[in-house]
């Protein structure tokens, strides 16, 4: 690779990074936040909390790379168009390939890595992080439960616990289920205990109130009553895979007695083409950029700033390709729709390239918008008036 080449290559990667890390720190803070209940609910430590949000990552990084890429090849060859660079390498004769080639293997390279991460490193990531959330809650009822604090641990049932004693003793239980249209149970236990296997919470001397939906209450005193928790101890513990935490070669070939798949067979077609699809866009992206930013240009012509025209660009094709993507799992016919989104975008961006010219739909908005924020300008810098010490 030439020197000049070389240099390109390097401020692009540079101002790859510079607009990565940041906005990949802001969309992984957010994730993460959200997910701030498993700490909370289910006492985990905060060691467990740090390794949830490792596996997070995986997820939100084949989404910002290729607005990453935008970012770096617009505002390097802005930058380089307005110190001359651009200029002086078109007098110095050399060919257009000495710009788009290193930033065509840069976005090659990300391309392929945007591959990796979302069909290999994210499926698994995120049937780790299912599996994680199903164990966290698995002993809830057990071990985490606060002291004297209501806590809802599954749909319908809450239960409160006065004092935790050594050997899974629980004294002053009171647990509702509405779980049962039908009825609603309501226990007082002076203790109670999860059994070694969780599957039943034995209650010793206490009482259970059914109450009916028109009123009727029934109350019964037991010696000894057992709770059965298997049901949800069995869903809480196990994980349930969705199409999004498959690997490829099970969404080429799904398994057709996995429940899920029998459930939902669009979601698992959905999800293939997505992943066929998206590594592409660094790649579409960069042609982009190049189209619109990628020659020397006057300084007095009026037009939006690069960037935003090449990320206005960027965003329609994310926006219809997420949609088209979306539409798949009940309508097969946008599968050719997802495919054709990349295709032609990336023909427009060589067909610029190739003729020298912008791409001319979005020269063209970006001069009138250009003008129309000229003209609103000026019209406030008149309505605004001197100000009331500025003349003499």
């Amino acid at each position: 690779m030439k020197l000049l080449e070389t240099y390109i290559m390097r401020r692009v990667g540079q101002m790859f990074l510079v607009a990565l890390l940041p906005v990949l720190a802001i969309i992984w803070t957010t994730q993460v936040l959200q997910r701030i209940n498993l700490v909370t609910d289910s006492g985990q430590s905060i060691g467990s909390f740090a390794k949830l949000a490792t596996l997070i990552l995986p997820s939100i990084i084949p989404v910002v790379l290729p607005f990453a890429i935008v970012i770096g090849v617009t505002q390097t060859l802005t930058t380089m168009n307005n110190d001359s660079e651009l200029t002086v390498i078109d007098a110095a004769g050399a060919k257009r390939g000495v710009i788009l080639r290193p930033i065509l293997i840069l976005a090659a390279v990300i391309s392929a890595f945007s591959f990796f991460v979302d069909n290999v490193v994210e499926p698994k990531a995120k049937s780790a992080v299912r599996q994680m959330v199903a164990a966290a809650y698995a002993d809830l009822l057990s071990t985490v439960i606060e002291e004297k604090n209501f806590r809802r641990i599954d749909t319908g049932l809450y239960v409160q616990i006065s004092e935790r004693l050594a050997g899974r003793v629980l004294k002053g239980l009171f647990v509702v289920d509405e779980r049962d249209p039908a009825f609603q149970l309501i226990y007082y236990a002076r203790e109670g205990a999860v059994d070694e296997k969780g599957t039943s919470l034995i209650m010793h001397d206490g009482e259970v109130h059914r109450k009916t939906p028109n009123g009727d209450v029934s109350v019964i005193r037991f010696d000894s009553y057992a709770f059965d928790l298997s049901d949800l101890t069995q869903n809480r513990g196990q994980a349930t895979l969705r199409a999004a935490d498959r690997e490829l070669p099970f969404l080429f070939n799904p398994d057709t007695t996995d429940k899920d798949y029998i459930a939902k067979p669009g979601s698992y077609r959905a999800e293939l083409h997505r992943r066929l699809t998206d590594w592409v866009l660094p790649m579409v992206f960069a042609l982009i950029s190049l189209a619109i930013a990628g020659d020397a240009r006057s300084h007095r012509e009026s037009r939006l700033h690069p960037m935003v025209a090449a990320l206005v660009f960027a965003f329609a094709i994310r926006w219809g390709a997420f949609y088209a993507a979306n539409q798949i799992d009940t309508n097969p016919i946008f599968i050719s729709i997802l495919y054709a989104i990349p295709i032609i975008a990336s023909l427009l961006a060589i067909v610029s390239l190739a003729s020298h010219k912008r791409l001319s739909l979005l020269a063209a908005g970006s001069d009138q918008f250009a003008a129309v924020w000229r003209r609103l300008q000026r019209r406030f810098s008149r309505s605004a008036g001197p100000s009331p010490g500025g003349g003499a």
